[in-house]
């Protein structure tokens, strides 16, 4: 991979290649390249995902799963990372995959792949914070009475998810200083985690993390997975625990506008989002496998297992520490997410993609931030949590985000080195083409896995997406948006 030797990073010379690509500086260019590495490690954020759906992986194969699974899909995840990296460093606009598609490949692809990745965006927050409720109340023993526990949930979600909004709202300097705490709060409790379990665990059974158990149709009566006993199939199934964690780093895309030397930080801050998210989450979901008491009682536990594990084996003061620690930077993930949605909606709207453009595209010129944008996106992902089953929403959010991922990564493999010859000052050369197929047939093979039973419902919300999405666009947006300004005036 060559690399080249990087100039001094001037904010006049981003906003010198945002407008060759067509765009004038709205947002206000205040983070530094840790900070757009910590807002997509926040989104990917290891503490929701990696421990939400650890039982997702354990309900497979078993620990296999966990020890072999886990390393496999993480791998290919900094593939689909490099790749996307190479684009973003030639684009670094706040459209990000949108903005690429609609280059690399025309306007109906990139519009396209805009929506796909908007609902992904903000669906996945929208189970994130349904998510982080779900993990609080187990965790802490909080039960609300029976007949009132719908309502209860709908509203503590729907209280996060527009303080989220009010943080986001007061600009990228706060957002900025929170997703920076969260950067360093996952990789702290990811770290104490899983050096006090392995500390206090008496005897390390290493075999768990190579040791193939057919746990399909368990735990009974909520079987993670239908009973099967293809064990490739169910090795496959396992790989949806690392899917369902490692997304959301194309948040580093869609706050390049905000990012000083968004050239050089944005794919920097994708790669190391995503390897060292899949490297810590590694070693703590092994420590979880290695620290339970019984792996067949930890199973039966399902969604509960990772806190049962904590205070089984932890002091009492330790577990409640951590996961009020685990607690606290799911919401913070929750908070990532809305910027990226947010960001990804405004660059949408200013190319006149959106419902209400000229409304959704306006930032605040006290804070010079989407505003707008900031709550739209917040309000439509806090109906997303009252109008549709948290189970649903899980199960389209990634299929919907990895569709956006391999869109503009097949579009670059054709473009490259043909119609796409003007490249960044991060590039992979003569690997990017190669590396594009692997990414691709990956996000394919992911997406397939992510629709088997129990998600077959998952099927038919993305068909009828596509279906939705080729009637408008043929009967109505081929004739009336015109893409990025690039596109536009070809």
């Amino acid at each position: 991979m060559p690399h080249q030797p990087e100039p001094p990073l001037r904010t006049n010379d981003d906003e010198r290649l945002l407008q060759e690509l067509g765009y004038r500086q709205e947002l206000a260019r205040r983070m530094s390249g840790f900070s757009n590495f910590a807002i997509s490690l926040s989104i990917i954020c290891i503490l929701a995902g990696g421990i939400t759906s650890f039982h997702v992986g354990l309900c497979s194969a078993g620990g296999a799963s966990i020890g072999l699974g886990w390393p496999l899909v993480c791998l290919f995840s900094v593939v689909v990372a490099m790749t996307m990296g190479q684009v973003a460093s030639a684009f670094p606009t706040a459209g990000g995959l949108y903005h690429w598609a609609s280059i690399l490949g025309g306007r109906a692809y990139g519009w396209i792949t805009a929506w796909f990745n908007l609902a992904g965006i903000v669906s996945a927050l929208a189970a994130i914070n349904a998510g982080t409720y779900d993990f609080a109340t187990a965790a802490f023993g909080i039960a609300p009475p029976a007949e009132s526990a719908a309502t209860v949930k709908t509203v503590v979600v729907v209280v996060m998810t527009l303080s989220q909004g009010l943080l986001n709202h007061y600009g990228i300097h706060w957002t900025t200083r929170l997703t920076d705490l969260s950067g360093y709060l996952i990789l702290i409790v990811a770290s104490v985690l899983t050096l006090a379990l392995l500390a206090c665990t008496r005897h390390l059974e290493w075999a768990r993390l190579w040791t193939f158990t057919n746990f399909s149709g368990l735990p009974e009566g909520a079987a993670v997975f239908p009973k099967q006993e293809s064990w490739v199939w169910l090795f496959a199934l396992g790989f949806l625990l690392p899917a369902y964690t490692i997304t959301g780093f194309d948040a580093s895309a869609h706050t390049s506008e905000e990012t000083v030397g968004a050239a050089h930080n944005v794919p920097k801050g994708i790669i190391r989002s995503v390897w060292v998210s899949g490297l810590f989450g590694w070693v703590m979901i092994c420590a979880l496998l290695l620290a339970m008491p019984d792996v067949r009682e930890g199973m039966n536990k399902a969604a509960e297992v990772v806190p049962w594990t904590m205070k089984s084996v932890l002091p009492a003061w330790l577990a409640w520490t951590l996961l009020a620690g685990i607690v606290t930077a799911q919401y913070l993930c929750g908070l990532a997410a809305l910027t990226s949605a947010s960001r990804m909606t405004y660059a949408f709207a200013r190319d006149g993609g959106l419902p209400g453009s000229g409304w959704l595209r306006a930032v605040n010129p006290q804070t010079k931030s989407p505003a707008v944008a900031v709550w739209a996106s917040a309000v439509t992902a806090a109906l997303f949590t009252i109008l549709v089953p948290y189970t649903t929403i899980a199960a389209v959010c990634v299929i919907f985000l990895y569709i956006s991922y391999v869109l503009p990564v097949a579009a670059g493999f054709f473009s490259h080195g043909r119609t796409w010859t003007r490249m960044g000052p991060w590039e992979l050369g003569r690997w990017y083409r190669p590396l594009a197929v692997v990414a691709a047939l990956g996000c394919v093979g992911l997406i397939v896995i992510g629709m088997q039973p129990p998600n077959q419902q998952a099927m038919w919300i993305v068909g009828g997406a596509v279906a939705l999405l080729l009637t408008v666009w043929f009967g109505l947006e081929r004739k009336r948006f015109q893409g990025p300004p690039q596109i536009a005036k070809l």
